[in-house]
């Protein structure tokens, strides 16, 4: 495995500096290649030996262990960027995996929160918790969450020097280290400023006590990084959906960061507007919210077309 470790290092170093790629990208190369470097050793190949058949066998295994497409289509894409990396530099002469056929992702409509439900996980944000602090810190990243359609990355990983001022937009580095500006509502605004004021005092406190370092980030925490950690906020979102009476299982970051995208294009919002704000690369992925505007167009030719009026 050493030969596969040295591959998947220059690799994933080389996406890093080369491209940027983000540290979860990063991670979910790592682990990919890792699980397919394994799998190779356990059949006395390598990175250098394999051939398409190996890799075909490998996906095989995959589906049989009953892997999702998602996830399947996943590894081979980072299958075949290892061996064009490795092409490139010469170590081999081909790339086995180029010409596989993925199983592809199904593209599935994304669940959704209506409006009534997001409002009253918002209400849940503001009566929950230990204390003031805790529940001006909730309200705080559900109202940024759902007015901005961050990422929950994107969210938890926000410096405080970014929230500072009492903006009306907030920047934000996304995937690919790639930055964007989102405009923050009015209830947004103010539940950031609510934070900051007790952030900042307890901060000041904790710093006269113990002599701390101010913190960088807007939701700081002791971890490593430094801030909530995304598994900390999901885990709240449970507790709130409990709270607000959702089924746990229905309430994600990635369902709120849906709402957002449907609410506006359910309210006429520009397509490629709703593109930007949530920093997708292609307006492709930006359309599987289009599954909104059916019951409005719908309705739209109900009442406006002459054919389609009732007769008496």
């Amino acid at each position: 495995m050493k030969d596969a470790d040295r591959w998947i290092s220059a690799f994933l170093d080389a996406q890093a500096a080369e491209l940027g790629a983000a540290r979860n990208t990063l991670l979910a190369y790592g682990r990919d290649l890792k699980d397919f470097a394994g799998w190779l050793a356990h059949r006395g190949l390598g990175f250098d030996r394999a051939a398409r058949t190996d890799v075909e066998a490998y996906l095989v295994g995959c589906e049989a262990e009953g892997l999702s497409r998602a996830t399947r289509a996943r590894r081979l894409s980072s299958i075949r960027q290892i061996y064009r990396f490795a092409y490139e530099e010469g170590w081999r002469g081909d790339n086995p995996a180029i010409q596989i056929t993925g199983p592809g992702r199904a593209k599935r409509l994304p669940k959704v929160l209506s409006v009534e439900e997001v409002e009253t996980l918002l209400d849940a944000a503001r009566k929950s918790g230990r204390g003031d602090f805790d529940r001006l810190r909730n309200i705080c990243l559900m109202e940024l969450l759902y007015a901005t359609g961050m990422r929950v990355s994107e969210l938890v990983g926000l410096p405080v020097a970014a929230a500072r001022g009492d903006p009306r937009m907030l920047m934000v580095r996304g995937k690919g280290d790639k930055e964007r500006m989102v405009p923050l509502s009015p209830p947004a605004r103010t539940a950031l400023a609510d934070w900051l004021a007790a952030r900042d005092a307890a901060e000041e406190a904790a710093r006269l006590k113990a002599q701390i370092p101010p913190g960088r980030h807007l939701f700081p925490a002791r971890g490593q990084a430094g801030h909530m950690t995304r598994q900390a906020f999901h885990a709240l979102l449970k507790e709130l959906a409990l709270a607000a009476g959702i089924a746990p299982a229905k309430v994600t970051p990635h369902v709120l960061r849906h709402a957002f995208a449907t609410h506006l294009l359910a309210g006429g919002a520009d397509l490629r507007a709703i593109q930007t704000l949530l920093g997708h690369a292609d307006v492709s992925t930006t359309e599987i919210y289009t599954h909104v505007l059916d019951a409005r167009l719908r309705e739209l030719v109900l009442e406006h077309h002459p054919l389609a009026r009732d007769t008496e």
